[in-house]
């Protein structure tokens, strides 16, 4: 029998996926996997249908659809006050992990070292294997607050990239002030070291406003952003995202993205471009803030300890006060016996530590929010 070495022998079938199979198979309410289910904006199914009708189902520039670019350096110049040269730094993506994915491959090499925050999205870490590169993962405090000089002192001379996420997911931080100034003075201290700021929440943050990386000249020339039409639409499934990375950076980038999916899906791009000009971004925070709020006012009563939810859509609740089982077991349980669906937080960090955090999505509409609730207090 032939056999072959795997490159990432350690990696299974991904949390989310487990769990949403198996709140299927329970007939759970699926408060874990991270996608809306309300209807997408009548407005921008009616662009899609008008887009389709239209004689737009070939290739769009590698980059992508011009159009949409220039919609995306609209965009950010509106909300961020940052002028992007569309054609050198700004590239169209299958989705934000094709996005850091791609970034990756271009500029991180075999024993280059990568910071990486936990708990961390799940799709970080393995990129940087695949690069034969070496993850350095750090812990952030019990809150999602970050230690900075912790941080710093894992830096060295082979230290290429630090990724942050910023709004958190999990945990629903939004950075202060104070932490994009520890970032620009550890960039100032390496001249080799790069940022990714992973920033696909960007809209959706409450009392605390976001500070994007775009806002920070300091970090311009060596940083990549990462978005996600995907978070910001309701449109988790048309993996649309895009990368903003200055000149030198960018030109890498395209190297592998043209030989990784060359360009996006064409109809979902000609649609966006039609739409974004026609959406008020300013107002999604104010929509997840009645969800998030409503969740919360609906869990008063029961026995989680809700975490603060500055940003994202994600509610991290701790169990402590209800089982000694660890976050896996207890995810479970919850599925199975209970009727709700959630994700351990102990998944997304490398050490597997476990604090007895669980994570609910709210992105839902209030019928299923309020049904979720009533089984919840019940635990």
């Amino acid at each position: 029998m032939h056999t072959i070495s795997s490159k990432l022998p350690d990696v299974g079938t991904t949390i989310f996926t487990v769990m949403s199979k198996m709140a299927a198979d329970y007939g759970a309410i699926n408060l874990s996997q991270g996608f809306p289910n309300f209807p997408v904006n009548k407005e921008l199914i009616a662009e899609y249908h008008k887009t389709i009708d239209a004689n737009s189902h070939q290739y769009v520039p590698m980059a992508g659809s011009p159009a949409l670019m220039q919609q995306v350096a609209t965009k950010i110049k509106t909300h961020y006050n940052r002028e992007i040269q569309t054609e050198k730094e700004l590239l169209i993506t299958a989705g934000a992990t094709q996005a850091i994915f791609t970034a990756l491959m271009a500029l991180i090499h075999a024993g280059d070292e990568v910071v990486v925050l936990d708990p961390s999205y799940d799709c970080y870490d393995p990129a940087i294997r695949l690069c034969q590169a070496k993850p350095v993962h750090m812990n952030m405090n019990a809150d999602f607050s970050v230690n900075w000089n912790k941080v710093a002192d894992a830096i060295n001379e082979r230290t290429k990239l630090l990724i942050i996420n910023n709004p958190h997911n999990p945990g629903g931080k939004v950075f202060d002030e104070s932490d994009i100034i520890a970032i620009e003075n550890l960039l100032e201290k390496h001249p080799q070291l790069m940022l990714l700021s992973d920033e696909v929440y960007e809209f959706i943050y409450f009392e605390k406003p976001h500070i994007s990386v775009h806002s920070r000249e300091k970090l311009r020339d060596r940083t990549l952003v990462v978005s996600s039409f995907g978070k910001t639409f309701h449109v988790t499934g048309w993996k649309i995202g895009y990368i903003v990375a200055p000149p030198h950076l960018m030109t890498e980038i395209k190297k592998v993205h043209q030989f990784n999916v060359f360009c996006v899906n064409s109809t979902a791009q000609i649609t966006l471009s039609n739409y974004l000009a026609k959406t008020n971004l300013d107002e999604l925070g104010g929509f997840y803030q009645q969800k998030r709020d409503l969740f919360r006012s609906l869990l008063k009563n029961s026995r989680f300890e809700l975490l603060a939810c500055e940003g994202s859509y994600f509610q991290v609740a701790s169990y402590a006060e209800i089982s000694n089982k660890n976050d896996v077991a207890f995810s479970e349980e919850m599925t199975q016996q209970h009727g709700v669906a959630v994700i351990p937080i102990s998944v997304f960090n490398k050490d597997a530590h476990d604090d007895k955090l669980i994570r609910f999505c709210f992105a839902k509409d209030d019928e299923t929010l309020i049904k979720a609730a009533e089984k919840l207090c019940k635990i």
